[in-house]
């Protein structure tokens, strides 16, 4: 529903992942081009997330510079940061409508930097409300933006045969590796069970695919 009303061709569609075994993964159409992930946010997960920039400050790292990412500045909009990150990185092979809210956001905010989107989605009003109109028809009831929430959504794309993590929270992308469209799904699934195996006594994960239609 979010999509649609942001004027995406429902030539692409978020689809469950019921588990992470071969067998519920086959279930999940192909071809797939970015995963959602989401995950509690628990203290060894921070310690884990501290230690990770550490790592990646003192290493490096190489990241495409056409990776499209963006920080997360308004509280307990890591969904629809999540999504914008999975469609962006998406962009060439999807279809928008004419009037796209979102893809005019995306021409606008091409040129800019992390931190100078996540400024102008504050005032794009357009995404706000559809945030806001499409959370008040989910099955559970949204959190206000000032409420504490210990769940975060963070996407999980493959630009130009790397599989990168963007997640708004983050000083940057977090490549983790060569993927291709082929192996894209299960390159992701194996990302995502490390973030379980994390946190093994927690069961709050979920994982969505956008995938043909």
């Amino acid at each position: 529903q979010f999509l649609k009303q942001l004027g995406i061709h429902p030539d692409w569609q978020f689809v469950d992942v019921y588990g992470m075994e071969p067998e519920l993964l086959s279930m999940v159409p192909r071809p797939v081009c970015a995963v959602l992930l989401l995950f509690p946010i628990t203290e060894k997960y921070e310690t884990f997330r501290t230690e990770e920039e550490e790592r990646i400050k003192s290493k490096g790292q190489d990241v495409k510079s056409s990776v499209y990412f963006m920080k997360q500045t308004i509280n307990n909009a890591c969904g629809t940061i999540g999504l914008i990150h999975a469609i962006a990185n998406n962009r060439e092979k999807i279809n928008f409508e004419t009037n796209s809210s979102l893809k005019k956001f995306l021409e606008d905010s091409l040129s800019m930097t992390p931190e100078e989107r996540a400024k102008y989605l504050e005032t794009y009003e357009a995404i706000r409300v559809t945030h806001e109109s499409s959370a008040h028809e989910g099955q559970t009831e949204a959190p206000s933006i000032d409420e504490k929430v210990d769940l975060h959504f963070i996407a999980l794309v493959n630009v130009g045969g790397h599989l990168y993590e963007l997640d708004g929270r983050k000083p940057f992308p977090i490549n983790h590796g060569e993927t291709s469209d082929d192996s894209f799904l299960e390159d992701a699934i194996e990302v995502c069970k490390k973030f379980m195996e994390r946190d093994p006594e927690e069961l709050r994960f979920n994982a969505i695919a956008l995938s043909a239609a």
